[in-house]
């Protein structure tokens, strides 16, 4: 049976199938075997990957990129405004979603974010089916530590939009251990691998467990102002101060221009990871100027060593974080097409000294051979039975209780920290004063990332008609149980008069 994997990034999107007991990642119909996640727009047609990428010079504001940061989110989400406030695409609000507003030059159409991550997921369909057939439609597609349900649901109904069969979605992290078989060749023991995923717009670190063969995330974080495009905006705006340099002539306003320096850089990017030096050639640059450069891996190396420091220093604080050393880490995987740079690679080799470093499969495929995978054990022989101990799902946002402090502050209380393996059990005891009749528990998420956390409500549990006490607290027992979709149960009892009142809320995390 043949199964297929499919991994849609922010920049770009891949695909590998199973077939024979192996799996391998299949080129697109122009060879290569990673496709820009790019769709540009016209009068009667839609244009996917390289020609698209290709043409977004001459049509940026009918060109969309990074769907994936925008899909599934809603108007008011900041990470949504922050894409909207970047775009070159314009991005709406019409009836309470998000739409792209896109001049073809005859006319503007509305085109909803689910419908470009459909034609992407369509593009991995056909490449799939140059090999497979097109018989071939299971897929397993694989989802960001972090995405919210909304999101997930988003991703794997562009995928059903497509045709695609979706069996499951997994963790990236996940797929990254699948690739590799970690926990499935020697299923007993344990061991802690670091996953260092360096994609296009973001970096993504896990700490798993593996146990025998059981995937267990311990502690993530991800910051989105590291990533590829940083490395290549470093080396185009280098290479805008050297046009400056020769030509007298400050391109970095020139829209048209500063995306031919980011093209060229790019290209050159990519080759200084096998290479010692990249040639940056640009025909008609600026007032018909052509444009030739040549940069060493040197230089490339100086101009981004601040990027490579802030990795650095994003595996170091995710290690404090979980209380863990260098050394109780046993492999690093690498995945994201940047991580396959040389110095970042030395760089976290001195870091891990004693530590396998695994990037034998390129890093931009990784991913998708590990959905592959999981797609293959799916509909083999081996079924469910295997399938549920590969991975276990987790809270993706913190969940905390509100209660008040001796100062009458409100505090919150962390229950589930992004990041808990799921299903899992909390009990808070909360107390209120004996006088009041009705006490309320109050339920709040938050993203986690950062000292100043926004807390958002979205449930909350109400006991009334206590009989008052006039001395003294009562003691409200809450319990709350999350379920492995998310969903969760609280339940909550005056300890006194056993009275009790449990909610259920559908997708808590």
């Amino acid at each position: 049976m043949a199964a297929i994997g499919v991994h849609l990034g922010c920049t770009s999107a891949c695909v590998a199938v199973y077939k024979d007991g192996r799996a391998d990642v299949v080129a697109n119909d122009a060879g290569d075997r990673v496709t820009p996640a790019i769709v540009a727009y016209s009068e009667n047609e839609q244009v996917v990957g390289l020609a698209a990428k290709q043409s977004r010079i001459r049509n940026m504001s009918s060109t969309v990129v990074k769907v994936k940061q925008i899909l599934g989110r809603s108007p008011a989400d900041l990470q949504a405004q922050k894409y909207i406030s970047e775009s070159k695409c314009s991005v709406i609000e019409k009836n309470g979603k998000l739409r792209y507003e896109i001049d073809t030059g005859e006319e503007t159409k509305l085109v909803n974010p689910e419908d470009v991550a459909r034609l992407i997921f369509s593009k991995m369909k056909e490449t799939a089916h140059s090999v497979l057939g097109s018989d071939a439609n299971d897929v397993v597609i694989t989802v960001p530590f972090d995405f919210e349900e909304k999101q997930k649901s988003a991703l794997g109904e562009a995928a059903g939009a497509a045709g695609f069969n979706v069996l499951r979605l997994i963790h990236e992290p996940s797929a990254a251990l699948l690739a590799y078989g970690i926990g499935q060749d020697c299923p007993t023991g344990k061991s802690n691998v670091l996953v260092f995923k360096l994609g296009g717009t973001s970096l993504s670190l896990s700490v798993m467990e593996v146990n025998s063969g059981m995937y267990r995330v311990l502690s993530t974080s991800s910051s989105d102002d590291i990533g590829g495009a940083h490395f290549t905006e470093t080396l185009a705006q280098y290479l805008a101060s050297e046009f400056q340099r020769l030509f007298k002539h400050d391109v970095r306003r020139n829209a048209r221009a500063m995306m031919k320096l980011m093209n060229s850089a790019e290209v050159a990017k990519h080759s200084l990871s096998t290479l010692g030096s990249a040639n940056c050639f640009v025909d008609s640059l600026y007032e018909g100027q052509d444009f030739d450069c040549n940069v060493s891996r040197a230089r490339f190396e100086l101009l981004c060593s601040p990027l490579f420091n802030k990795c650095i220093e994003a595996v170091r604080e995710l290690l404090r974080q979980s209380g863990f050393t260098a050394d109780d880490i046993n492999k690093v995987v690498l995945c994201g097409g940047s991580s396959r740079i040389p110095r970042l690679q030395q760089l976290i080799k001195d870091l891990f000294p004693a530590v396998e470093l695994l990037n034998s499969i390129p890093p931009d495929e990784v991913i998708p051979i590990g959905a592959a995978i999981e797609a293959g054990i799916l509909v083999g022989k081996e079924s469910a039975s295997v399938d549920d101990s590969l991975m276990i799902e987790c809270s993706a946002k913190d969940i905390l209780v509100k209660g008040v402090d001796e100062s009458g502050a409100n505090r919150f209380t962390v229950l589930f920290p992004s990041g808990t393996p799921l299903p899992a059990r909390r009990q808070h005891t909360l107390q209120a004063p004996g006088s009041i009749s009705s006490v309320c528990l109050e339920l709040y998420e938050s993203e986690g990332k950062s000292s100043a956390k926004e807390e958002t409500k979205f449930a909350q549990v109400v006991l009334q008609d206590l009989a008052k006490k006039e001395n003294g607290l009562r003691d409200i027992l809450a319990v709350l149980t999350m379920k492995r979709d998310g969903s969760l149960q609280v339940t909550c009892t005056d300890q006194e008069t056993g009275k009790c009142e449990a909610i259920t809320v559908e997708v808590a995390s």
